[in-house]
């Protein structure tokens, strides 16, 4: 928080009493996440700074808190905005509506499509937020070499956002491989980063690989979902970053960790949350209200929400209720249920009209047209083998981990067969970037179809077009769909569309309002489950069946990987 002499004179007078706050908020309590405390006495505001607790204090406005419990801001630790379908000013509409002050974002999704223009436009984005929205610099830029992107960021075309203002440091690095086998590359980005915030993503690693990716200067993981995997990388310093996704959900396995000795290390984050998911729960909020109703102690809950992430990531300004603080605060009914009744983001109460003045940059052309394939046929879905036996991707509910199955299936002409009755489905994951025509085709278990084909050209994290479906028609004609539409997600069943949701934006995002996608996705899966899917975001989980660093088997359009042995299979 910069500020002159003259700020500072009056942030001093104010808290002394000698002149009027901007802001005063009355009839409320804070909760010290120092103490663990609840201090009675009115929050006065001088700008977007806590200036003093207590009675007695005058306002040029005031506030009627009706006898809430002020906490810090909530701040979501690790997000893709890309990940709710939404522009950032339209993310932040949502965030803040949720107590969500302040996210650090990771534009990897659109500069996987759209390269430095994608980080460029974030950061122009975050400029003219009433949030804080930091934008960490994308480090796997494309992920790994088991796939097709659309771009390429090298350490050099990213040296230049070394020093970006919005942004905290380097972000998640996923290609653990290249880190611990001594990619060039991928050091070279480490090194630009050294000593300054690189975010971590080790899913299940443990022993000395995880103290190499710690040696690396790597100082979080927000894919632990189990346990002992969480305890693990705690007690070697790392800070483990509590997911509660769309498609993975890891905060009930995780909550005895949540502890108030353990807490400093601690921190929430939504990464990939979709906006229905967001309109339906919330996001950090959602995940306090979950943690305190599963028993966790309210200091350890909020400290993870707010205070424990601003000091895991460098932000000393925020996560206190607190003189001197900035005065991001969330007004919650009862400190024990959680429930957001005001939000105060830099000293000013949210409200519609307050977002409404924002002025977003406008969508470079770039972001358009960006699905540069040709339609398909139901030929391009035929998989010709002589053998039987098959590695099959096999989905875990709620989780983004999957399994490796090896399963039997028929063989009809040369032609490997689907096998619905046995929940077990066509995939195929097209290069949608104009690069190649590289078609990968395989099978997963897991989407419960009976019927029909679902498609996205939402396809983590190089975001090829990736289709599941019982036939190869419906698959064609899901495909088609979104070639024509520019992007989004589709679902078909005895050859016509059902359901369509474009994205006009890297394929990606739409600059439709947040309340209009929840709805449209609503449909979307209602569509879905009418086909028989039981999944609770089929598109989510479809979006990550092409992500070569989550274990333990996935489908890019290179074929198979098994991502354990990082390479991909042979029939």
């Amino acid at each position: 928080m910069k500020c002159g002499p003259e700020e500072l004179r009056r942030r001093i007078a104010v808290a002394a009493g000698g002149e009027p706050a901007d802001l005063v908020i009355r009839n409320v309590t804070s909760f010290s996440l120092s103490s663990g405390e609840l201090l009675a006495g009115d929050i006065a505001i001088v700008g977007d700074v806590i200036a003093g607790i207590g009675p007695g204090y005058r306002g040029e406005r005031e506030l009627d808190g009706a006898g809430s419990v002020v906490v810090p801001g909530f701040i979501d630790s690790h997000c893709h905005v890309e990940s709710t379908l939404l522009t950032p000013f339209e993310f932040e509409r949502l965030a803040l509506a949720h107590g969500v002050t302040t996210a650090v974002c990771d534009p990897h999704e659109l500069a996987n499509v759209a390269g430095a223009a994608a980080v460029e436009w974030f950061l122009a984005s975050a400029e003219r937020l009433r949030m804080s929205l930091f934008v960490q610099i994308p480090s796997c830029v494309p992920a790994t070499c088991l796939e097709t992107g659309g771009a390429e960021l090298s350490a050099e075309a990213i040296a230049k956002f070394r020093r970006a203002e919005r942004s905290l440091g380097l972000a998640e690095m996923m290609n653990v491989p290249g880190v611990l086998g001594g990619d060039p590359g991928v050091l070279a980005k480490l090194a630009l980063w050294a000593g300054a915030n690189i975010d971590g993503h080790a899913p299940l690693l443990t022993g000395r690989p995880l103290d190499g990716v710690l040696a690396a200067g790597i100082r979080n993981c927000h894919e632990c979902s189990r346990l002992e995997e969480a305890r693990e990388k705690l007690a070697r310093g790392m800070t483990v970053l509590i997911r509660e996704g769309s498609a993975a959900r890891n905060l009930e396995a995780l909550a005895p960790l949540l502890t108030v000795a353990n807490s400093p290390f601690l921190a929430f984050c939504c990464d990939d949350r979709n906006s229905l998911d967001w309109r339906r729960e919330g996001g950090v909020d959602f995940m306090v209200r979950r943690a305190l109703a599963l028993g966790c102690e309210p200091l350890a809950v909020y400290r993870a929400a707010s205070w424990s992430a601003a000091r895991a990531f460098g932000l000393a300004d925020r996560g206190l209720v607190a003189p001197g603080q900035r005065a991001d605060l969330v007004l919650v009914d009862a400190l024990e249920s959680g429930s957001v009744r005001q939000v105060v983001c830099g000293g000013v109460p949210v409200s519609e009209e307050l977002l409404a003045a924002a002025e977003p940059p406008p969508v470079p052309e770039a972001f358009a047209h960006t699905v540069r394939l040709e339609p398909v046929t139901e030929k391009d879905f035929r998989i010709v083998s002589q053998n039987p036996e098959t590695p099959v991707i096999g989905l875990i509910e709620r989780q983004i981990l999957t399994r490796h199955l090896d399963c039997t299936l028929e063989i009809r002409s040369g032609e490997k067969l689907a096998d619905p009755g046995r929940d077990i489905l066509k995939a195929a994951v097209f290069a949608r970037h104009g690069r190649n025509r590289n078609v990968g085709r395989g099978f997963v278990r897991g989407f419960g179809l009976r019927r029909g084909a679902l498609a996205s050209s939402v396809g983590h994290d190089s975001h090829n077009l990736c289709v599941v479906g019982t036939n190869d028609r419906d698959m064609a004609v899901a495909v088609n769909a979104l070639i024509e539409s520019g992007g989004g997600y589709a679902v078909a069943a005895e050859g016509v569309v059902t359901a369509l949701l474009p994205l006009e934006i890297g394929g990606l995002m739409s600059s439709l309002p947040n309340g209009e996608i929840a709805d449209r996705l609503e449909r979307l899966f209602r569509a879905a489950r009418s086909l028989g899917c039981r999944l609770e975001d089929p598109f989510e989980s479809l979006a990550f069946l092409p992500l070569p660093v989550i274990p333990h088997l996935r489908l890019t359009d290179l074929g198979v990987v098994d991502v354990d042995a990082f390479r991909v299979l042979k029939d």
